[in-house]
């Protein structure tokens, strides 16, 4: 062995700037690494995301019919509010509003009875200046009469309204018997006001036999639009209603400011007895489109408001304006030039009640003997007590309501009247005179 020792070689130094650059090189490969995985992440993520998107979407597509897809339904509540079919029965319903005040209670009852049909709906107030005892008494007499019991169709209105004489009152009493008609009185085609003061000219089998034929969409109100000095004296004048605040009956009052006539809407007048549809109430009621409330808020400072309201309602309603027969299907008796008040009618008038072929007469007094006429030559009744003979009624002990009163006997009365309505319908200036 040689003397000498092995010694392994020395490395070579190496070079830092070299070493430097190879680490960068190491970062930049691992970072490119990481962002190729996460970008895969993220593509597979979205991939999977769009596909349930257009999985729900596709699904969404099947459950949607295409009309509905193609125009979705308004989200405002007037899409649901429509107004009724008319009837396809053939015979017609009628609802009735009978009201009167202090001392009408007999009156009222009377009519009643006079009017009383079982296809019918029947509301009867007595407001609130009738005493206690009277509203009890008609209550009483409503509750207990077989025939009403049996049929279930005659509602009496206990939580009495306080209404004014010429003041809006009489409007909003008139809408709420209606309202109570609509949501508690089943079908009916038309709705008809009175007070105790009227009485019927027909029996109800001759009103049902002559407006079968009649379309049911048609109002029956007397309306003009030519105003002349109610003008200047209801119109233009502001008055308060205390039936709007207080409990005690008291008339309106004036107030001393004058308004301009509405720009908005025309004004009408006419007669405040009147016949009107089904729909034409709902629409009252209703108002979706606004008008109906806003003329009633014009209204509630308007002298005798139930001579305009739903004639200005009617005749601005492009969907009702022309579904008007001018006529108030009334005789009445008044001055030339008309007054506030028309005559009571007496014996004297029988000739002429019979001779206008109108179903209703007004205004009559309390037991007026003309009323005991019209009882036996028109109505062929022989008591105030008792109902009218008819299809549902054969007289004293064979009364028929079972059939609900679809068995018509119509007399002399439905030739009357449908005279009168065959010529209301068809005059020549039927359409002209239609809101004019």
């Amino acid at each position: 062995m040689s003397n000498h020792s092995f010694r392994f070689p020395k490395p070579p130094l190496m070079d830092v700037s070299k070493l430097q650059h190879q680490n960068k090189r190491k970062v930049w490969f691992l970072s490119l690494i990481l962002f190729f995985i996460a970008s895969t992440l993220l593509i597979i993520t979205s991939t999977f995301s769009t596909s349930s998107l257009l999985r729900a979407y596709a699904f969404s597509r099947r459950r949607i019919s295409p009309r509905a897809a193609a125009k979705p339904r308004p989200k405002f509540v007037e899409s649901k509010l429509r107004v009724t079919e008319t009837s396809k029965e053939p015979i017609p319903r009628i609802a009735y509003l009978i009201s009167g005040s202090r001392g009408d209670c007999e009156s009222l009852k009377r009519a009643l009875r006079a009017l009383y049909h079982p296809r019918n709906q029947y509301v009867v107030h007595l407001d609130l200046e009738a005493t206690a005892e009277e509203r009890m008494e008609l209550a009483r007499f409503t509750a207990e009469e077989p025939s009403f019991a049996a049929v279930g169709n005659v509602r009496t209105i206990v939580r009495a309204n306080l209404v004014t004489y010429r003041g809006p009152t009489m409007v909003s009493n008139t809408l709420h018997a209606a309202a109570v008609l609509l949501r508690h009185g089943g079908a009916w085609d038309w709705f008809i006001n009175l007070s105790a003061s009227d009485y019927p000219l027909v029996t109800q089998d001759d009103l049902l036999h002559v407006f079968s034929t009649v379309p049911r969409d048609f109002n029956f109100i007397e309306h003009t639009s030519d105003i002349g000095w109610k003008e200047w004296h209801r119109a233009k004048p502001v008055i308060i209603d205390p039936g709007l605040y207080s409990l005690e009956k008291s008339d309106v009052f004036w107030v001393t400011e004058k308004r301009s006539m509405p720009s908005a809407y025309r004004l009408f007048t006419g007669s405040a007895w009147m016949m009107l549809s089904r729909q034409f109430i709902e629409y009252s009621l209703f108002g979706w489109d606004n008008l109906p409330r806003i003329t009633l808020m014009y209204y509630s400072n308007f002298l005798s408001s139930p001579e305009g309201y739903f004639h200005t309602v009617i005749c601005n309603a492009d969907e009702f304006k022309n579904t008007t027969v001018n006529h108030d299907l009334h005789f009445i008796s008044w001055d030339n030039p008309p007054k506030q008040h028309p005559h009571f009618l007496t014996t004297d008038h029988f000739d002429r009640m019979v001779g206008s072929n109108a179903p209703f007469a007004r205004k009559f007094g309390n037991n007026e003997p003309v009323l005991d006429r019209i009882d036996s030559e028109l109505l062929g009744k022989s008591s105030p007590d008792v109902f009218v003979p008819g299809g549902w009624f054969r007289g004293e002990g064979e009364m028929i309501v079972s059939g609900n009163g679809t068995e018509l006997r119509p007399g002399p009365g439905a030739e009357r009247l449908k005279k009168l309505i065959t010529g209301l319908l068809s005059a020549q200036d039927f359409r002209r005179t239609q809101c004019a």
